[in-house]
């Protein structure tokens, strides 16, 4: 189950974030996920829970978006979402396409609490 050790990731990537916002507590993170990645979403999320049961973030949250495969036509250069593993153009026909995403597995972003009554969220600068 590759799904603990990225959530165990997740936590790294959070640590690392929290160093520019010193005293800042971490509410909920939020991340991109292609439906090509190979991630259990389901999984994803119960592995995170577990790994912050019982730890000083026990209320972080887990907030994942599932992104479709998309792709590029190398003929008209319009970009598509790619439905059913279809690589054809559906503007010009074309096939020769390339992918774009659907297998991304990205940061989104961070939601922290900086003073106990607001909350900053950070978003991903890729």
């Amino acid at each position: 189950m590759h799904e603990l050790s990225i959530a165990e990731s997740i936590l790294d990537a959070v640590r690392a974030e929290l160093l520019r916002y010193p005293g800042a507590k971490p509410l909920r993170v939020g991340l991109r996920i292609g439906v090509l990645a190979a991630v259990d979403i389901d999984s994803l999320s119960f592995c995170f829970e577990s790994v912050v049961r019982g730890t000083d973030w026990d209320s972080l949250t887990l907030d994942a978006k599932s992104c479709p495969p998309t792709r590029r036509c190398l003929a008209c250069l319009g970009d598509f979402e790619s439905v059913e593993y279809n690589t054809l153009c559906p503007r010009c026909g074309d096939g020769n396409t390339i992918s774009t995403g659907g297998d991304e597995l990205d940061f989104d972003y961070l939601e922290v609490e900086t003073d106990g009554a607001s909350s900053t969220q950070v978003q991903s600068t890729e």
